[in-house]
């Protein structure tokens, strides 16, 4: 697939990349460090986010650039909606209501430099670490469906059969801090957003390519 150069930056897009699952179908391996064509899939999910700022992993710390946030889910394993929930936590951490933007908190050595004071005003990209498709091409269309409809929550990508792809889409802040539940431990991304207003943007080639089991490696 061609890549279709994106703006520098998207306006309030924050993103978020869930990498904390544990690969069970793929006898437990590190999947995010996998590589697809020479690229390793946490890599390919981060680059296609650098419209975003900030960008925050949710798993282990693994080898990235500097300005990349990390965080953990409580308890590690417990499921993307906890993941995505302590992401959103760290969100809310990185905007102060001030202009001192150090955060004694926060996982990494770097400043935020978002420029938002108000995190709920913000819209969220969220995407899995083991698509090996997704560019900053997706993300940037995802960012123009959800502005081309104000009375959606959010805009998602959906594969050639009509299935929604629930770990590629871009979200309202608002929206997910209505939905995510107080625990979510346990919770599914479509039990936890179905009910939502959502946009569907038609994938293109392999943008909703994953990969769950060994064939999936197969070219």
């Amino acid at each position: 697939m061609t890549e279709v150069p994106s703006p520098p930056v998207l306006p309030g897009l924050a993103g978020v990349v869930l990498a904390g699952g544990a690969a069970r179908r793929l006898g437990g391996i590190d999947k995010p460090s996998l590589r697809v064509e020479g690229v390793p899939l946490l890599v390919t999910a981060t680059t296609a986010l650098r419209a975003a700022e900030p960008v925050i992993v949710v798993g282990p710390r693994r080898p990235l650039p500097a300005d990349v946030r990390w965080v953990r889910e409580e308890p590690p394993g417990s499921g993307p909606v906890a993941a995505l929930a302590a992401a959103l936590a760290l969100l809310d951490r990185l905007a102060p209501p001030s202009d001192d933007m150090t955060d004694a908190s926060d996982t990494t050595e770097t400043t935020d430099t978002t420029g938002t004071s108000d995190a709920t005003g913000m819209t969220v990209a969220v995407l899995a670490a083991d698509l090996p498709g997704v560019t900053a091409h997706t993300v940037a269309r995802l960012w123009s469906a959800l502005r081309g409809d104000p009375a959606a929550d959010g805009a998602l990508l959906v594969d050639e059969t009509g299935h929604r792809q629930w770990l590629t889409g871009i979200w309202r802040r608002a929206a997910l801090t209505t939905a995510v539940p107080t625990e979510p431990r346990g919770a599914s991304m479509r039990g936890t957003l179905g009910m939502s207003s959502i946009v569907e943007v038609a994938a293109l080639a392999d943008e909703a390519r994953d990969i769950d089991t060994p064939e999936d490696l197969r070219p």
